[in-house]
């Protein structure tokens, strides 16, 4: 009996020994440098992770200057894989948009689970030096806060491959459809003072048309091959670009105003939940300005060319003058070309 008692309070000091020894090393790193203390439980961590079976992945909001997409995913994917059992998320939603935007909150940890397999995330949010902090001047979030930002993604050392192969993929095409499905549709306009700078080139305001092909007051035949069509088209996305053709399609609208012309515009860009970018080329004067608001236009979008015929009849006059000599090359530049 005795020994017994004896054989636990040895055990007691052991343990009381380590914690105090653990209690004095925290001590001791507090007061030393931060360069130190940064070495110090790096090595401890590496002596963890030597032994452990997991591996963690660090994916930084920012690549040198440059957005990480696999950040931004997984930002907007683990928004939606919040669990009851999160204790703090963040939520936003612009003033002229429709819905709400949750995310983690910093340090917060979610678990995720794909085909089997748990993978856990921690959002980090790491302070810096502001002498040892190059701005960002594409990160608006830092700013003055010196902030840098990363998700720790961790999971078994066996699925490494399959993580790079397959989740990974999966999380960035499943934010891309999550995005689509969440955005506020916009309608985009030229803003012709800055035609040098293609991110400010065209100017969107939100679309609030209430048209669809359920309220269209159109030949129900007709809009059923509307309809057709386009689910024909953006399901073959993937053939256009096997055969190297530029996945796009295009309507001829007519007749006089009133028709109805611009309500079946903003339903269809309803129905494929496209942005619209409205063009009048009659204010365009030159073939570099209008190559320039076409490679500024975003994927999944609606291009609409007002009064084309218009514009026609512009270059039919353009063709008939008689330029002279010293202006030709001035007068071709002038000109915008339609195919």
């Amino acid at each position: 009996m005795a020994t017994s008692a004896e054989s636990n309070m040895a055990i007691a000091k052991t343990i009381i020994s380590a914690v105090g020894s653990a209690a004095a090393m925290a001590m001791v790193a507090h007061n030393l440098p931060p360069e130190v203390q940064d070495y110090l439980f790096f090595g401890i961590r590496n002596l963890f992770i030597k032994f452990s079976n997991q591996l963690t992945i660090v994916i930084d909001e920012f690549d040198g200057m440059v957005s990480n997409e696999v950040y931004e995913s997984a930002q907007i994917y683990l928004g939606s894989k919040l669990s009851p059992n999160t204790r703090r998320f963040k939520i936003s939603k612009p003033e002229k948009e429709k819905n709400f935007n949750m995310s983690m909150e910093r340090n917060e940890e979610v678990t995720d689970c794909f085909k089997g397999q748990k993978f856990k995330w921690i959002w980090i949010c790491r302070q810096v030096q502001s002498k040892d902090y190059f701005y960002n001047p594409r990160d608006m979030n830092s700013t003055l806060k010196s902030e840098v930002r990363s998700y720790e993604l961790t999971f078994n050392r066996k699925n490494k491959d399959f993580v790079l192969e397959c989740y990974l993929p999966y999380i960035i095409n499943e934010a891309k459809l999550r995005k689509q499905e969440i955005r506020t549709l916009k309608i985009h306009t030229v803003d012709y003072e800055n035609m040098h700078d293609l991110s400010a080139v065209w100017t969107p305001v939100n679309l609030d048309h209430p048209a669809t092909f359920e309220t269209l007051a159109m030949d129900v035949e007709q809009k059923e091959r509307i309809v057709k069509d386009l689910d024909r088209f953006v399901k073959r996305k993937e053939y256009y670009r096997k055969v190297g053709k530029a996945w796009k399609r295009g309507y001829l609208l007519y007749g006089p105003p009133g028709t109805g012309k611009s309500s079946l515009i903003a339903a269809m860009a309803n129905y494929l939940n496209f942005d619209i970018y409205d063009l009048e080329l009659t204010e365009v004067k030159k073939n570099t300005d209008l190559r320039r608001l076409l490679v500024a236009t975003a994927n999944k979008s609606i291009l609409v060319v007002e009064d084309i015929d218009a514009t026609i009849d512009l270059q039919e006059k353009l063709s008939s003058r008689v330029a002279a000599p010293s202006n030709e090359s001035h007068e071709e530049e002038s000109k915008v070309r339609i195919f």
